[in-house]
Formats: structure tokens, C-alpha cells, sequence
């Protein structure tokens, strides 16, 4: 059994559980503790960024020397900012400046841009590639005990802002907009480097940074080789990388599944499930708070919970809380991600294992290939078994605390039509009506990630490029024109939301507010970043499907859209 301490006077926070990474300086230990808890810095990730100047022993010893001089123990903040001086740098040291070199001017999908106005946006996002490529020093493979940085052989396009580092499941969105960008060399390197990861590791964690390296993130990897594979067509590299992504798979399979019975029936389901202890780093301070006064078994199981949140890149929402009555509800601290079947996880690994079975089938590998379609198939018939709802006409999360679906509005509800994963066409149309009475729809600029309005930052009013794009993708590939027209007025609104944002800011962000035109999203532990991976890929991907509709100034609603809204009026007059 684990036990680690980080300490200053009276206060003590240990665990029965591994740390997040084993790094005394930047995972646990007095110095983590004291320096976050004098709150330095505005954002707790600011500290666990920065790089060591000295080897980790002599920077630990260092600062025990320094702790004895206080008669408690805590060291003093003037001190504190003294000694980070003396033994730190600051967060970014271990980049070097680093262009793209197939990135060029005009790519040809902007061409098929009927809008001048968003072919000349279009234009600018293709230019922020450049901006957002970093290289990772050799210094970091070289001494990596002197880094948060986990070291990728490659070099990557990040998120932006706080984001200073590769991360999971954005990455699927940004490399399609690479894709479209022509910029098939630094697509190819960001899939080796987590290729890299799975060899290291045995999985993606959920960021390059060693605090990351217990979670990992929505499993996009095997989506991410397919884009390439379309793009290029090489099957010399579809045969190199195929065993790697089997092992992800049975990562996920081995350590993030759970078995469900349902009448008598039992299915074999994934979820999020993070077995660390002690706050997380880059987050320390928040998850201390927000534990206080709780048992030292319930703050190990919130925390587990927080990075479980974390894992799900859904950091945080309504969507985990279970209260203690088992209800969808409560608050931060009523986060149980843990105790619940993601509808959006399982339809994403009914894509993979579909995936994987078609790459076997193009490497001429039948027997291999009909053992993922037979996972495929099982999956299917748990996914309806356990999350569809036939009476709603949707996919709902299941609590394994209650054993019953939580019935709240969230896109992730439609996650299997963007999936193609259902059995019957009709489902699809179904929740096409679903979303049209949900209420998600009455908004100008997208919809929201929730109708609850929580303060975290995947809830109303906040609206998510990765969530738009799921639905309107799914909606777009289902045979009715009512659904591929709702898609494109969804795809409107969203580029419109984004366009008027950067012709306000003269930027792209993390994520908007459905409210308001061209005004960023906000709530959660961080101000509102600017940048931004998946918002360019999202957007590059909108305008390279729809760009012949598309127009920079459009306040069109179709019919279908109205209809929720006279329906919403009828009611209201009765």
C-alpha cells in the first residue's frame, strides 16, 4: 500500500492510492503543498509548469533547509517566491521556436469558401498552425527529472492559452484541420507521438505533462489514424501502427470497463475510472477546498472522482454529480464520474472497434476483423439494452449508484448517431425529434453543453467546437433532408457565433456562450482561453463541408428549427 504526504504545520493530505505521477516536486510533497497553498500564482498549473534548475534531490533538500528555519514549518511567502527564483524557471523553457514546414499559403479547400468574408477567415485560422507548433527540447529527453514536460519525439500543435502542452482527445479535431491544411508531415508526427505514449505508458494520458500520466482522455487515437488513413491512403503505415492501437484498446477494455446487469442480462460496458490519490496538481488548491470536511476516505474518493472528470474531458459538469440520494444533482462536490456509463465513451468505442475492424479487413486480416465486429455488435446490444430509451427517443448515462439513466439534456445524448451505432434507422430519426423538443435548440450560437446552469464550464450557457461538431456530423449522415438541414442550420449558427468572435477579439476560443453573438464561454476553474486547437479544426472542417452555403451574415432559422420554438408558444398561451 501508497502512502504520500505533503505537509506544512498541522495540515496533512495522504492517501491509500498512488499519486498522480511520482514526481516529489510536481505531484506530491511539502513543496507542492506550500507553494500552492500561498497561492502564488493565479493558476495552479503555473507552478507544476515550471522546470527544476537543479536535480530534484537538491531542490527537496533545499527546501527541507528552508522549512526548518520556520518554527512551523511553512515557509514564508517572500521566501517561497525566493526559493522558485533561485531553483525554478519559468513555465515554457522547454520549448524551442519551431514553424510548421509544411504549412503554405493556400491550401486548396479554401477555394471551395463561397463567402469572401469566411474564405478570408478561413484563411487567417489556417495561419494560426503556426502559431500554436511547438518542438520540445532534447533537454527534456536528456534530464527529464528536471520537467513536468513528458518528452514526444515529434513536435505538436497545442491548444493554446494555459494549454502549453500536446492534449488527448483535442488532438483528433486539430489534426483534421491539419488534414484540410494540407499539413500531412505534422499530422503524421502528432499521431507518432502518441503512438510514443502508448509504448511508454500503455495508454494516452490525458496531457504531455507527467501530473496527467494516471488519466488518459476520450480514446480518439483509432478516429485520428483513420483521418490520416483517408487523407493519404498509406497502408504501409495503417499495418505499422494497427498492434499499437490494440493496445489502447485493451487498455481501455482491461482497466475502464464495468458490467451492467439489465433484465437479468449482463452487459459489458466503459467508463471513467481514475485510481489516484491527492489532489491534482495543476488543480491543487481547488480540490483541497473543495474536499474540506470530508473523511479522509471521502476526500480520496472525490479526488479520484475530479481526475475521473478530468479523464472525460468534461471538466466538470452537472452531468457527474450524484447527490446523496443517488440523484443527478448537488454540486462540485457531488461529483461521481466514477459511478457513471458515459453514452458518449461507448459510442465512441463502438466507432474504434468498427474502425479497427474495417483496418483489419483492408490489411486482409478477416479472422481479426470479425472479432471487432463481433465486439462491435455485443457493445450495440448494451448500448441499447442499457442507455436507449425508447419512450424519449434517445441515449441517456446510466448511474451505477441507482441503476437507472439520468434523463437531463446534454449533445452527448446523441453521441450514437454520430457513431452510427444503432440497430434500427428509425432511432435516428427519433432523436432527431428528441433534440428538436429538448430545448437545446432555442439558442442563437450553438448548443449548450447542458440546460443547467451550474457555473462549471461544461453546462449552460457554455457551447463546446467538439460537441457541435459530433452533432451536426451525426445529424448530417442520416438519410432524412429534415436531419441534414438541421445539421447545416446548426453549422451555421456555430460559424456564425465564431466568425463575430474573432472579428470582435481578433481571436478563436476554447468555447462560446450560446447567448450571446460572438461572446466567449466562461464559468469552471480557469478564465476563458484563447487559441484554439479544436475551435480551428471545427471550424476549418464546417467550412470545408458546408462552404458553398455558408455566409458570414446569415440569421436564417429554418422551419424545422421553429417548430420547438411554436410548440415552446402554443403551450404558453393555453
Amino acid at each position: 500500500m501508497f502512502f504520500f504526504l505533503a505537509f506544512a504545520a498541522f495540515t496533512c493530505v495522504q492517501s491509500s492510492l498512488p499519486p498522480p505521477c511520482d514526481s516529489e516536486v510536481y505531484c506530491y510533497g511539502p513543496i507542492l503543498h506550500q507553494v500552492q497553498e500561498a497561492k502564488l500564482y493565479d493558476d495552479d498549473k503555473y507552478f507544476v509548469d515550471m522546470k527544476l534548475k537543479e536535480a530534484p534531490d537538491v531542490v527537496l533538500s533545499a527546501f527541507g533547509n528552508l522549512s526548518r528555519e520556520s518554527p512551523d514549518g511553512i515557509v514564508p511567502p517572500a521566501k517561497l517566491k525566493e526559493f522558485l527564483g533561485t531553483y525554478f524557471d519559468k513555465p515554457g523553457t522547454e520549448f524551442e521556436t519551431w514553424t510548421p514546414p509544411d504549412w503554405h499559403d493556400n491550401p486548396k479547400f479554401l477555394g471551395r469558401i463561397s463567402d469572401q468574408k469566411l474564405r478570408t477567415w478561413a484563411k487567417e485560422i489556417h495561419g494560426l498552425w503556426k502559431s500554436l507548433g511547438r518542438k520540445i527540447r532534447s533537454s527534456v529527453k536528456d534530464q527529464p527529472e528536471l520537467y513536468s514536460q513528458i518528452y514526444t519525439p515529434h513536435p505538436v500543435v497545442v491548444p493554446g492559452g494555459r494549454f502549453r502542452e500536446l492534449y488527448y482527445w483535442d488532438s483528433y479535431w486539430v489534426i483534421n484541420g491539419l488534414l484540410l491544411s494540407e499539413m500531412t508531415q505534422t499530422a503524421y508526427g502528432m499521431i507518432q507521438n502518441f503512438l510514443y505514449l502508448i509504448d511508454r505508458y500503455g495508454f494516452v494520458p490525458n496531457g504531455g505533462r507527467n501530473y496527467y500520466e494516471r488519466r488518459s482522455q476520450p480514446p480518439f487515437l483509432t478516429l485520428m489514424v483513420e483521418s490520416y488513413y483517408q487523407a493519404t491512403k498509406d497502408g504501409a503505415f495503417l499495418r505499422a501502427v494497427l498492434p499499437t492501437l490494440e493496445q489502447e484498446y485493451n487498455f481501455w477494455m482491461q482497466n475502464r470497463s464495468v458490467a451492467v446487469r439489465v433484465n437479468g442480462v449482463e452487459h459489458k460496458l466503459n467508463r471513467y475510472h481514475v485510481q489516484a490519490g491527492l489532489p491534482r496538481p495543476e488543480s491543487y488548491t481547488d480540490d483541497l477546498e473543495l474536499a474540506e470536511g470530508l473523511t479522509d476516505e471521502g476526500k480520496e474518493q472525490l479526488w479520484m472522482d475530479l481526475k475521473a472528470g478530468a479523464e472525460s474531458g468534461w471538466d466538470f459538469t452537472s452531468r457527474w454529480y450524484i447527490d446523496s440520494d443517488g440523484h443527478n444533482n448537488g454540486s462540485l462536490g457531488s461529483t461521481r464520474t466514477s459511478q457513471i456509463v458515459p453514452t458518449d465513451l461507448n459510442a465512441l468505442l463502438c466507432l474504434s472497434e468498427k474502425t479497427l475492424a474495417s483496418f483489419h479487413r483492408i490489411l486482409g486480416d478477416g479472422e481479426s476483423a470479425a472479432r471487432y465486429e463481433q465486439a462491435a455488435a455485443r457493445r450495440l446490444q448494451a448500448i441499447e439494452a442499457v442507455l436507449w430509451d425508447a419512450e424519449r427517443g434517445a441515449w441517456f448515462d446510466f448511474s451505477l449508484v441507482t441503476n437507472a439513466k439520468h434523463f437531463e439534456f446534454y449533445p452527448s445524448n446523441l453521441a450514437p448517431v454520430w457513431a452510427q451505432c444503432y440497430s434500427q434507422a428509425e432511432m435516428g430519426e427519433r432523436a432527431v425529434q428528441y433534440l428538436k423538443t429538448s430545448g437545446a435548440l432555442e439558442y442563437p450560437n450553438g448548443v449548450p453543453t447542458s440546460l443547467r446552469e451550474s457555473g462549471q464550464q461544461w453546462d449552460y450557457p457554455n457551447a463546446w467546437p467538439p460537441l457541435q461538431h459530433m452533432l451536426i456530423h451525426g445529424l448530417s449522415k442520416l438519410p432524412s433532408e429534415d436531419a441534414k438541414e438541421l445539421a447545416f442550420d446548426l453549422a451555421q449558427r456555430w460559424i456564425k457565433t465564431n466568425w463575430l468572435a474573432f472579428e470582435k477579439y481578433d481571436a478563436m476560443f476554447e468555447k462560446y456562450d450560446v447567448n450571446g453573438d460572438g461572446k466567449p464561454g466562461g464559468g469552471g476553474e480557469y478564465e476563458v482561453q484563447l487559441g484554439f486547437g479544436w475551435t480551428n479544426g471545427v471550424v476549418l472542417q464546417l467550412l470545408d463541408q458546408y462552404g458553398e452555403r455558408l455566409t458570414s451574415g446569415s440569421q436564417r432559422v429554418s422551419s424545422s428549427l421553429l417548430l420547438p420554438l411554436v410548440i415552446t408558444a402554443a403551450l404558453m398561451l393555453q
